[in-house]
C-alpha cells in the first residue's frame, strides 16, 4: 500500500492495513539516550498518525550484553523485535536484520553503523526503499580520526548511493555530509518538550543538572573539574549527574567525584526513572554539559523545555544551538577556572531576571516539538513513495 494513503486509511478502515514504516537502530527502549529517544518519539508521532511501526534492534544492551531482552514487545503501539548480535558495540553485527523487512513499505535507518552499511550493500536482496538518518555519524570522537575519514570518504560514499534520502539531524551533521551526499536533507530532531516541563525551580538555586550517558566523550571529568572550582568560590553549588553506564560504570564516576574531593556537592543517579529526574530538576535552576561531541544536542533542548538555562561546552552542535538562542551560554570546559566563570555568569543572569529567562527558555524549546517535526518526516516518507511507485 502506498505511504500517501496513511491518512485515509486511519479515516477509513476498509482500505486495509496502514503502510508499515520500519526503524532499524543499534540500541532502543529500555536503553535511554538521544538515539533511543529520537526513535521513540518519532515511532509513536508516526503511530498516532495511523501507520504502522517497527523497530529492529539489538536484543541486548550495550552495558549489559549478556542480559538478553524479550525477543519480541510492543512499546506505545510500536513493534519491536529485537535480533542477536556480535562483534563491537561500535560497529555491531547482525545479519537477522534481514529476515525482519520482507513486509515494510520503509526502512529508515538510524546512524552510521553496521546496518547503514549491511542493508545498502544487500539492497539486491530485500529491494526495500530506505533513507538514513545521521545522528551524528561516527565522529563522535576523535580517536582513530584519520581512519574515520578515509572510511567516511570511500566506503560511508558508496553505501550512501543506496539510500533515497540522507537525511541529517543538525546542521554540522548537514556540512559533513554534503561533502559525499550534495542532496542530503536537513531535518533536526525534536525534543520531548511535555516531559519535563516548566518544572525546574522558580527560586534560582546553584543547583545544576547534567543528564546523559556516562561515555568518555560527555567529559564528566572537566564538568567536575569546573565544579571543583565553583566550589571553592561558593560552597552552595551543587552538581547532580544523572545517566547510565557506557564507557564509564558507576565506580569510575564515583572515583572521579572522590579524587576532587567533591562528595557531597556532587550527588550521582545512575538509570534513574523519568519521575525521579523530575524531581531531581525541580530543585536545579542551570543545566551544564562539558561533552566534546553532540550530534544534535537534544538534551539541552529538553533541559530548556523544563526552565533550566544551559550552559555548553563550544562544540559544533552546541555553538548552532547557541547562535539560535542567544540564552545558552556557551564555555570552554577545558579551562575548568573559565567554564566556572561562565557558569557563575549564568547564575547571576537568571537571579537579575528570572521570569523572563525562564520565558525565553520555553518559548524556544517548543520549536522542536516532536509534532512538527515528525510531520517533517512524513511529508518525506510521502514523497518518496511517490517516486518509488515511479521505479517499481
Amino acid at each position: 500500500m502506498a505511504i500517501v494513503e496513511a491518512d485515509r486509511v486511519r479515516e477509513n478502515p476498509q482500505l486495509g492495513e496502514a503502510p508499515l514504516i520500519v526503524h532499524v537502530v543499534r540500541q532502543f527502549l529500555p536503553n535511554r539516550g538521544g538515539l533511543e529517544d529520537v526513535v521513540a518519539n518519532l515511532g509513536r508521532q508516526t503511530v498516532r498518525r495511523g501507520y504502522r511501526v517497527r523497530v529492529v534492534t539489538l536484543d541486548s544492551l550495550f552495558t549489559a550484553p549478556q542480559d538478553k531482552l524479550p525477543p519480541r514487545e510492543n512499546i506505545d503501539g510500536i513493534e519491536v523485535v529485537r535480533i542477536p548480535w556480535s562483534g563491537s558495540s561500535r560497529y555491531p553485527l547482525a545479519p537477522e536484520v534481514f529476515r525482519h523487512l520482507g513486509d515494510a513499505d520503509l526502512v529508515h535507518v538510524h546512524a552510521i553503523d553496521f546496518f547503514f552499511d549491511a542493508l545498502a550493500w544487500g539492497r539486491l536482496l530485500h529491494r526495500k526503499p530506505m533513507i538514513v538518518t545521521t545522528h551524528g555519524g561516527f565522529f563522535h570522537t576523535q580517536k582513530y580520526a584519520a581512519i574515520k575519514k578515509i572510511w567516511f570518504r570511500t566506503l560511508t560514499r558508496a553505501s550512501a548511493m543506496a539510500y533515497r534520502r540522507v537525511v541529517c539531524c543538525s546542521a554540522s551533521d548537514l556540512r559533513q555530509f554534503s561533502e559525499i551526499v550534495p542532496d542530503s536533507l536537513l531535518i533536526e530532531n525534536g525534543a520531548d518538550i511535555g516531559k519535563f516541563a516548566d518544572i525546574a525551580s522558580r527560586r534560582p538555586k546553584r543547583r545544576i543538572v547534567t543528564i546523559g550517558r556516562f561515555s568518555v566523550n560527555k567529559r564528566l571529568d572537566h564538568l567536575l573539574d569546573a565544579m571543583a572550582a565553583l566550589t571553592t568560590r561558593d560552597p552552595e553549588w551543587h552538581l547532580d549527574i544523572v545517566g547510565a553506564e557506557s564507557d564509564l560504570n558507576r565506580a569510575d564516576v564515583e572515583a572521579a567525584i572522590e579524587s576532587r574531593s567533591l562528595s557531597g556537592r556532587v550527588t550521582l543517579h545512575v538509570s534513574p526513572d523519568n519521575g525521579a529526574i523530575r524531581r531531581i530538576i525541580t530543585e536545579a535552576s542551570l543545566f551544564a554539559s562539558a561533552s566534546e561531541y553532540e550530534g544534535f544536542g537534544l538534551v539541552a533542548l529538553e533541559a530548556m523545555s523544563a526552565g533550566l538555562l544551559p550552559v555548553l561546552n563550544a562544540n559544533d552542535a552546541f555553538a548552532t544551538l547557541a547562535d539560535r538562542h542567544p540564552v545558552i551560554a556557551l564555555a570552554d570546559f577545558t579551562n575548568a577556572q573559565t567554564a566556572a566563570t561562565v557558569i557563575e555568569t549564568a547564575y547571576e543572569d537568571l537571579s537579575r531576571q528570572p521570569d523572563a529567562v525562564r520565558a525565553g527558555l520555553l518559548d524556544a524549546a517548543r520549536g522542536y516539538s516532536w509534532d512538527i517535526v515528525a510531520g517533517r518526516y512524513i511529508d518525506l516518507y510521502r514523497s518518496l513513495d511517490v517516486v518509488a511507485a515511479e521505479n517499481i
